[in-house]
């Protein structure tokens, strides 16, 4: 792990350095708008912040990615705060929240050592796309609320009747224009410095030096505090308490994981490079034990951030690194200048983010894929919004497997010959699994067919109990009707399952020793 540290530590200094410091500024008013979200006070989310990024950017299997405290966390938190506070009393609901994120890092950790980190290759390209593009929405709904007066509150910060107007509207829109602006054409001049770094200066000193009226970092919450200190959750170590948490730490584990693998995805498409997605598992995990411990409100992999330091150039460990450090050094020291920089500017980077995440070309994509895989990037991205990313990942998923099972179940068909001792054989074309069953039934006729069938499985495949039993019912059909059936080049998977099966099948298998299905030399 020390050599996988020291490769991938900085491909560049300057530029993880200098993108360090864009995320760390764009960091702060994230992690105290879902500290808000979830019901905790600002620091929670800012030591969530700092002690997950610092310590997934060492520990973690994708170098440049950026991870902290969440908004698709948060809005699971809010239940458990809010709970938490009324079964208990007042003031235990965040200890019940840094029990719930020990336990959930302890699952991630479990799951990485399990390897379940390969599963998210089942995940289809119409949900990644539903994801990317329903997490871009949701980025921009949480910049929504920095248009309003109050602090934020709610699932996505909005508070009703409280929006900006008159001046400090318009220098709102036209600070974030100008921040957009510069993000955006920048680049075309000059790559030494970040764009987005530049536009959050240049605005700042704008507003500073003409001293105009408009929401800041301080606006939100003071960020100053101390270093964050140890303290085991208050909370007593009793079965109820373990049942009690226990549905929330699976839940905010499924999110973080889910959402981490896919930013893995996202980051490696946009680097060409390849991570590490069990190693993330146990460093997410690692990272939510400890800062459960310190005060933290947990996270996981954030893609706009990730996004922000991939396009100002960070690719190396040290932008994680460097981003958490800068982050604690403003807790600690800058805190008074932080606190001045202009809400509008930080607005303004996120929603260059949100352009440069959303994949505008799905909309073109529309008009050529399959209604089926347009459908699941629309519905994967409504669910994003609407409840909360595993829940989207997760149904984007089966109804993929169940367009996937109901095409291939159309799929399976028979021919037929006649040989020489009257034998009638049916060659079967096409997988026999759950969803093929009832048409794979609809193929034979035991009342017509002769003495004597065989069915031949040369371009055909048993997958599953359903397939067996599908098999079996046939079976007994024609012994019914006082006839014999069997069953022909079977491949050595399908009469292991069958042999597995035991009585729950009776047939007779022609032996082909010498025959193998070509997929199996394959395996």
């Amino acid at each position: 792990m020390f050599q996988d540290f020291r490769k991938t530590f900085s491909p560049n200094v300057k530029n993880d350095t200098l993108s360090g410091l864009t995320v760390a500024l764009a960091l702060v008013p994230e992690a105290v708008a879902f500290a808000f979200v979830a019901g905790v006070h600002p620091l929670t989310g800012l030591y969530a912040a700092f002690m997950v990024g610092l310590i997934t950017a060492i520990m973690g299997g994708r170098p440049g990615m950026i991870s902290g405290a969440t908004g698709a966390l948060a809005v699971v938190m809010v239940a458990l705060v809010a709970q938490a506070e009324r079964d208990f009393g007042a003031g235990m609901g965040p200890q019940y929240l840094f029990a719930t994120v020990v336990l959930m890092g302890i699952i991630q950790i479990v799951a990485g050592w399990l390897k379940l980190g390969k599963f998210i290759r089942i995940v289809p390209y119409p949900v990644m796309l539903g994801f990317v593009n329903g997490l871009a929405i949701v980025i921009f709904l949480a910049q929504i609320p920095q248009l309003q007066v109050s602090t934020p509150a709610g699932k996505w910060g909005w508070t009703e009747g409280t929006w900006l107007a008159g001046n400090e509207l318009y220098i709102m829109l036209s600070m974030i224009a100008a921040t957009m602006f510069i993000t955006h054409f920048l680049p075309k001049l000059t790559k030494a410095v970040p764009s987005a770094l530049a536009g959050i200066l240049v605005v700042s000193l704008i507003v500073i030096g003409l001293d105009l009226d408009t929401k800041t970092v301080g606006d939100l919450a003071s960020i100053a505090g101390g270093l964050p200190t140890f303290a085991a959750p208050n909370v007593p170590l009793t079965l109820d308490t373990l049942m009690f948490i226990l549905p929330f730490a699976v839940i905010l584990a499924a999110i973080g994981l889910i959402e981490s693998l896919l930013t893995i995805t996202v980051i490696d498409d946009m680097t060409d490079t390849r991570g590490r997605g069990n190693q993330e598992c146990v460093a997410q995990g690692t990272a939510n034990v400890a800062t459960g411990f310190f005060g933290g409100m947990g996270g996981c992999a954030m893609i706009g951030q990730s996004m922000i330091n991939v396009n100002s150039g960070g690719r190396g460990r040290l932008s994680g690194i460097a981003a958490a450090l800068f982050l604690l050094s403003f807790i600690l020291f800058a805190a008074p200048l932080i606190e001045q920089i202009p809400i509008a500017a930080l607005t303004g980077v996120m929603f260059m983010v949100v352009i440069g995440t959303f994949e505008w070309s799905s909309f073109r994509m529309m008009r050529y894929v399959p209604k089926r895989d347009a459908f699941i990037i629309v519905l994967v991205s409504g669910v994003t919004v609407v409840t909360d990313l595993a829940v989207a990942v997760v149904v984007g998923v089966i109804v993929a497997a169940l367009n996937f099972a109901w095409e291939h179940a159309k799929h399976i068909y028979a021919t037929t010959r006649i040989e020489e001792d009257g034998t009638k054989v049916y060659e079967i074309n096409g997988p026999l699994f759950f969803g093929s069953a009832a048409n794979f039934k609809k193929l034979f006729e035991p009342k017509n067919d002769p003495e004597k069938v065989v069915i031949e499985f040369k371009n055909s495949r048993v997958t599953d109990h359903s397939a067996i039993e599908a098999i079996d019912s046939l079976a007994m059909r024609y012994v019914n009707e006082g006839k014999e059936i069997h069953l022909r080049y079977l491949s050595k998977e399908c009469r292991q399952l069958l042999t597995k099966a035991g009585d729950l099948c009776d047939v007779n298998v022609l032996e082909d020793p010498a025959y193998r299905v070509a997929v199996d030399k394959l395996a």
